[in-house]
C-alpha cells in the first residue's frame, strides 16, 4: 500500500503545491489505512447497521425510532446487496423508485425513508467509513403542504358527552388540555401529578423532561377517576380488566378510534387532540415560543406544523392591520 501512495504522490506532484501534496498525503494514509483495516476485518452491512443503531440509542432516540432506523435500512439492504462501502447514488435512487412503485405509496413516505437512509450514510461518513454519502444528492422530496384537521369545539363536546367512563373522560381533558404525546400520557404516574399547581412533568422524545399544565375540568375528573380505582398500581391511567396494568399506547389507540367511529367523528386519535391543543392556544394569542415549550419541540418549524392557522383570524387580522 506505501508504494501505491508513493506513486499516486509522485503522479500528483507537478499539479499541487507542497502544502496540497502534505493534505493529499494525510489524506491517502488515514482513509486507505482504514480500508484495509476493515477488509482484513471483513465488516458487512449488518455490522454497520448494529453500529449505527447503537450510536441512535447513545443520542437517546426511543425504541420506536430505533427500529424504524432499523426496519427502513435493512429493507434497503434485502433489495440493494452491494457493500454497504460500494452502494453508490444511482443505486439509492433506483431503490426510492422502484420502492414508490411496488408499494404505491405516497411522497411523504419516500421522503421518510429518505431522510432515514441519509441519517446511516452520514453517520457512515462522518465516522470515516465511507468518503462521501451516496444519498447527498438525493434532494428532500417535494411534498404539498397539506392542512392537517383539528378538533372543533363541538367535537370535544361530544366526545366528552359519550364517554362511558370516568377514566376515558381524563383521558380526553388530559390529552387536550396538556397537549402531551399519548406516549407521555400511558408513562404518567400518579405520583406524577400535582393537582395543586394543575401540572405535572412528563418524559418526551430523548427522555427529555418538561412541566406541563392542565385544566381545571381535567382536575376534576383526574380526582374522580383516581377516587374509583381499588388497585395498586402505580400508573396514573390502567386497564379495565383486572388485573388492574398500566394502559398501553395501542390501548387508548383503540379506545378513542372506537369512540370516533360511533359518533361518527373522523380520525379520532391521540395526536390530534395536541394538535387541536396548539392551534387553539395560537388562535388564542399564546406566543408560539411558549406553545414550542408546551409541546416539548426543539425547533420552532416542528410546532408550526403542528398549528393549523384559523383562516378566519387571518382575514380579522388582515383588517385590524390593512383595512
Amino acid at each position: 500500500m506505501e508504494n501505491a501512495i508513493c506513486r499516486i504522490l509522485n503522479d500528483m506532484s507537478e499539479c499541487l503545491d507542497v502544502q496540497q501534496m502534505r493534505r493529499l498525503q494525510e489524506s491517502l494514509l488515514k482513509y486507505l489505512q482504514r480500508t484495509e483495516q476493515e477488509i482484513t476485518r471483513e465488516i458487512d452491512n449488518k455490522e454497520y447497521l448494529d453500529m449505527f443503531v447503537a450510536a441512535k440509542r447513545i443520542e437517546g432516540c426511543s425504541e420506536r425510532t430505533i427500529e424504524y432506523y432499523r426496519s427502513t435500512i435493512q429493507n434497503m439492504f434485502l433489495d440493494i446487496k452491494t457493500p454497504v462501502r460500494q452502494i453508490t447514488t444511482e443505486d439509492l435512487r433506483e431503490y426510492l423508485t422502484q420502492y414508490q412503485v411496488k408499494n404505491n405509496c405516497g411522497r411523504v413516505t419516500i421522503d421518510n425513508i429518505r431522510r432515514n437512509l441519509s441519517s446511516f450514510f452520514s453517520w457512515l461518513e462522518d465516522e470515516d467509513h465511507i468518503l462521501k454519502s451516496p444519498i447527498r444528492r438525493i434532494h428532500k422530496v417535494r411534498t404539498g403542504t397539506r392542512v392537517k384537521e383539528t378538533f372543533s369545539d363541538e367535537n370535544i363536546e361530544v366526545l366528552r358527552d359519550n364517554c362511558k367512563n370516568i377514566r376515558d373522560l381524563a383521558i380526553i381533558d388530559l390529552l387536550y388540555s396538556a397537549g402531551i404525546r399519548v406516549g407521555e400520557l400511558v408513562n404518567l404516574n400518579k405520583a406524577d401529578i400535582n393537582f395543586e399547581e394543575r401540572e405535572c412533568v412528563v418524559y418526551g422524545k430523548g427522555n427529555k423532561e418538561r412541566r406541563v399544565y392542565f385544566d381545571a375540568r381535567a382536575k376534576i375528573h383526574l380526582q374522580e377517576y383516581l377516587k374509583s380505582r381499588t388497585d395498586r398500581n402505580e400508573a396514573l391511567f390502567v386497564t379495565l380488566d383486572k388485573p388492574s396494568e398500566r394502559l398501553q399506547i395501542s390501548g387508548v389507540e383503540i379506545r378513542l378510534r372506537n369512540l370516533g367511529r360511533r359518533l361518527n367523528i373522523e380520525k379520532v386519535h391521540p395526536h390530534k387532540f395536541r394538535r387541536s391543543m396548539a392551534t387553539k392556544a395560537i388562535d388564542k394569542g399564546m406566543p408560539i415560543e411558549q406553545v414550542q415549550r408546551l409541546l416539548g419541540h426543539q425547533q420552532i418549524d416542528t410546532t408550526m406544523h403542528y398549528a393549523m392557522v384559523n383562516q378566519s383570524n387571518v382575514k380579522n387580522s388582515h383588517r385590524k392591520f390593512i383595512g
